[in-house]
């Protein structure tokens, strides 16, 4: 799909990757960007970024755990903007713990967002969009969606539902005009690990030394392209394409070295 003249609305849109996505559809001549998050003065500064590159910003402050909340801001956005034509579903959080670490509300939270949350935004958005016979969505996660690592339940299923999400509705929109990518990234440069201290920490060590650290930017490219040219799955850098490559031939060998490298428990006294 073609970005320029088109409305966009992209989750966690206040920092990080968000931010980076939202200014990339701005310079690629996006029409108006729908800013959502939970940070009003965060927003706030990359909805004025955005502006500055003459491209109309409008910052939601959504929480997106909040479902009748994020259904009444994807009305707002389509009645004030109009319907997006592309929406990027890549507002998350969560820490790494393991399960019996791991209290109830906070899994219960790391599902909310980013699964439920996107489901409740797309599912707003869709007769819309099902009506123009065209748009694309971009759902964003992580490899543990492919491959799980120790020490990480909750947020591994999360991501797991947003994989499974992106192929249920593949499926559910297949002949409508609707396109529907996932982007999986590596790790990040971003404020993720500063908000779920703890988390850097549990990385495999195998990951630490085969994959190099991505740029914000760079994974805002993965999402434009994903759009532009209607590609399915997204995944950097090229040596995480490889391990998942292998991970869905010869699933053992992969899945013990990532156990092995990674993160385990205390031993017992």
């Amino acid at each position: 799909m073609r970005i320029a003249g088109r409305v966009v609305l992209v989750t966690g849109a206040s920092s990080g990757i968000g931010a980076a996505t939202t200014l990339a559809f701005a310079r690629a001549g996006a029409k108006a960007i729908a800013l959502v998050a939970r940070s009003e003065d965060a927003l706030g500064r990359v909805a004025a970024q955005v502006r500055a590159l003459g491209v109309n910003a409008s910052p939601y402050r959504v929480d997106l755990a909040d479902l009748a909340a994020t259904e009444a801001g994807a009305d707002r956005i389509a009645a004030e903007l109009g319907p997006p034509d592309i929406v990027i579903n890549n507002a998350g959080a969560g820490r790494w713990l393991f399960t019996e670490d791991t209290p109830p509300d906070e899994a219960t939270a790391m599902m909310a967002v980013p699964y439920l949350g996107a489901f409740a935004l797309t599912r707003t958005l869709l007769p819309a969009m099902l009506a123009r016979g065209s748009g694309s969505i971009v759902n964003v996660t992580s490899p543990a969606a492919f491959c799980p690592w120790p020490g990480a339940t909750a947020y591994a299923v999360a991501r797991w539902a947003m994989r499974g999400f992106s192929e249920a509705l593949r499926a559910d929109l297949h002949g409508t005009g609707i396109h529907v990518a996932l982007v999986v990234p590596g790790e990040v440069r971003s404020p993720y690990f500063e908000h779920n201290p703890g988390s850097r920490e549990r990385i495999p060590r195998i990951a630490a030394r085969l994959y190099r650290i991505l740029e914000v930017e760079e994974v805002a490219a993965m999402i434009t392209r994903a759009v532009e040219r209607d590609t399915r799955l997204v995944v950097a850098p090229p040596l995480l394409r490889v391990t998942l490559l292998m991970h869905r031939f010869l699933p053992h060998p992969v899945e013990w070295l990532i156990k092995r490298t990674g993160v385990h428990r205390a031993p017992k006294r």
